[in-house]
C-alpha cells in the first residue's frame, strides 16, 4: 500500500478510532474503578467505626474500656497501614489501634455534629499518607456525658495500589482488544473494497477482452459508479462508430473524384502530355493510399471489433483460394499447414485485411512457393509466410512496415500493405518480424494474442 492507496487511509482511520476510543476507556474504566475502590474504602472504614462504637463501653467509675479487638488482624500489626483511634473528651483520653504502636493520628480540630461522619487526608506514621473516617458521638456514663471521636484510617499507598494493579491489567486488556478490533477492521476494510476491486477487474476484461459494458451486479453504493462506466463505454463506442462511418462516407465520397482524376490522365496522355498525366495519376495514387490507410485505421477503432475472435485456418484457406485465381498467385504452390481447431482474438476482418496483405506480398515476390505455418504456445499464436523470391537486404529489412516504403518501384503497388498489416497487429498486441527464409526469400512472423475461454461474470451484491 502506498500513501495514496484508500485501503491505508481507511487503515490508518481505524487505528486511530480505536486507539483513541481505548484511550479514553481506558480513563474512564479506571476513573470508575477508583471511585468505587474509594467507597468501598469509606464504607469498610464506616463499618470498623461502627463495630469500635459498638464494642467501646464504659465501666461505673466512668472508664472507657474495648470489651474485644476488631477481626482484621492488621489492627495488631505495628505500621501495616491500617489503624483506629478514639478520643474520648473531656477526659484527654486517647485509645488507639496497636498497629499505630506509639503514633497518634493528629485529627483535624473540626467540630462534627454527634452521629456526623467526615472524610479526611492525614499524614500518618512515618509521613505516610492516609485517608480517615471520622464519626463523632455523645454518650452517657457514670461521670456525666462524654464526646468521643472515633477515627478509622487506611494507607493511601492500598489504594493507589491497587488501582496501580487494575489500570495495568486493563492496559494489557486493552490492548488485546486493540488487536482483536484491528484484526476485525483490517477484515472489513478488506471485505467492504471488495466490490471497488471487482469494478477494477470488470473494467480490465473490458479493456483486454473487448466486452461492451461492466458485468454482473454490484453493491448499492458501487452500482452508481458501474452504470457510469458503461455509459461512458457506450459514448465511447457510439462515437468511434460515427468516426468509422464518416471516415467510410469521406473515402466513398474522394471514390468518384478519384476514378475522374485518372480517367482525366489518361486523356492527358492520350493527348500527348504524359507530363501532366503522370502528375494527376501521382496525385490520385497518394490520395488512394490515404483513404486506404485511414479506412483500415478507422476499422481498427472499432469496439466491436476487439471483442471477436477469428479461426486462422478458414482464413487462410479462403485467403489462398482467392489468391489461386490471380495471375501472380495461380503459377506458386502454396503450402499451408495451419491446425483446424486454431484461434486469435482478432476481429475476422483484420484478420484477413492483415494475412491478405502479407499474403499478397509473399505471391507478388515468390518464384515457385508460398508456405504459410502456425503454432501456439503460451496464450501466442505465431504464424510464419514464407517466399522463394529474392527476399530482401538485411539492411533494409527494418524499413519493411513503414508508411509508404516501396523497396522496388518497379513492382506494382501502393507500397501501404505491410504498413496496414503492422498497424493491425500492434492494435492487437502483436508483432510483424521480418528475416531471411530458408528458401532464400522473405521470412515474416506474425505474433498475435490467441483467443481464449469467454470469462462469465456471477452477479455480485
Amino acid at each position: 500500500m502506498t500513501r495514496h492507496s484508500l485501503r491505508l487511509r481507511l487503515v490508518l482511520a481505524q487505528i486511530a478510532t480505536i486507539t483513541l476510543a481505548l484511550i479514553v476507556a481506558w480513563l474512564a474504566l479506571a476513573g470508575l474503578f477508583e471511585r468505587h475502590l474509594e467507597r468501598r474504602v469509606d464504607d469498610e472504614l464506616g463499618t470498623f467505626a461502627r463495630q469500635l462504637a459498638a464494642q467501646l463501653t464504659f465501666t461505673a467509675t466512668g472508664e472507657a474500656e474495648l470489651r474485644g479487638e476488631l477481626a482484621d488482624p492488621r489492627f495488631r500489626q505495628p505500621l501495616s497501614g491500617l489503624y483506629w483511634q478514639i478520643e474520648i473528651a473531656p477526659d484527654d483520653v486517647t485509645l488507639r489501634s496497636r498497629s499505630l504502636w506509639d503514633q497518634v493520628l493528629d485529627l483535624a480540630p473540626d467540630h462534627l455534629e454527634p452521629g456526623v461522619s467526615h472524610r479526611h487526608a492525614l499524614v500518618g506514621p512515618g509521613g505516610s499518607r492516609l485517608v480517615a473516617h471520622e464519626r463523632s458521638l455523645l454518650v452517657d456514663t457514670a461521670r456525666g456525658e462524654r464526646r468521643l471521636r472515633i477515627a478509622t484510617a487506611i494507607d493511601r499507598t492500598t489504594i493507589e495500589t491497587a488501582l496501580a494493579e487494575y489500570a495495568g491489567q486493563l492496559a494489557w486488556g486493552l490492548v488485546a482488544l486493540a488487536s482483536v478490533l484491528a484484526a476485525a477492521a483490517w477484515a472489513q476494510i478488506r471485505f467492504g473494497l471488495k466490490p471497488v476491486e471487482e469494478v477494477r477487474r470488470a473494467v480490465a476484461v473490458v479493456r483486454e477482452h473487448g466486452t461492451q459494458r461492466l458485468a454482473g451486479r454490484f453493491p448499492d453504493e458501487i452500482q452508481p459508479l458501474a452504470d457510469e462506466v458503461d455509459a461512458l463505454l457506450d459514448s465511447r463506442d457510439a462515437m468511434l462508430e460515427a468516426a468509422r462511418a464518416r471516415a467510410a462516407d469521406l473515402a466513398h465520397g474522394l471514390k468518384t473524384p478519384l476514378t475522374v482524376l485518372r480517367a482525366e490522365a489518361g486523356r492527358l496522355r492520350e493527348a500527348g502530355e504524359p507530363s501532366s498525366a503522370t502528375t494527376l495519376e501521382g496525385l490520385a495514387l497518394d490520395m488512394q493510399r490515404h483513404v486506404d490507410r485511414e479506412l483500415a485505421r478507422s476499422r481498427l477503432a472499432s469496439p466491436a471489433a476487439s471483442s471477436r475472435t477469428s479461426a486462422v485456418a478458414s482464413l487462410v484457406d479462403r485467403l489462398v483460394a482467392t489468391l489461386q485465381r490471380t495471375p501472380a498467385g495461380e503459377r506458386l504452390d502454396w503450402q499451408v499447414a495451419v491446425p483446424a481447431d486454431l484461434r486469435v482474438a482478432v476481429d475476422p476482418d483484420d484478420v484477413a485485411e492483415l494475412l491478405g496483405n502479407l499474403l499478397d506480398n509473399a505471391a507478388k515476390w515468390a518464384r515457385e512457393t508460398v508456405g504459410i505455418g502456425a503454432t501456439a504456445a503460451a496464450g501466442r499464436v505465431t504464424l510464419v509466410i514464407e517466399d522463394d523470391g529474392p527476399g530482401v537486404a538485411a539492411g533494409d529489412r527494418d524499413k519493411l512496415g513503414a508508411r509508404f516504403m516501396r523497396l522496388d518501384s518497379t513492382t506494382p503497388g501502393h507500397g501501404i500493405g505491410l504498413a496496414i498489416a503492422r498497424d493491425i497487429a500492434l492494435a492487437y498486441g502483436g508483432t510483424l518480424a521480418f528475416a531471411e527464409a530458408p528458401a532464400g526469400g522473405l521470412e515474416v512472423r506474425l505474433d498475435l494474442p490467441e483467443a481464449q475461454p469467454a470469462i462469465g461474470q456471477a452477479s455480485r451484491r
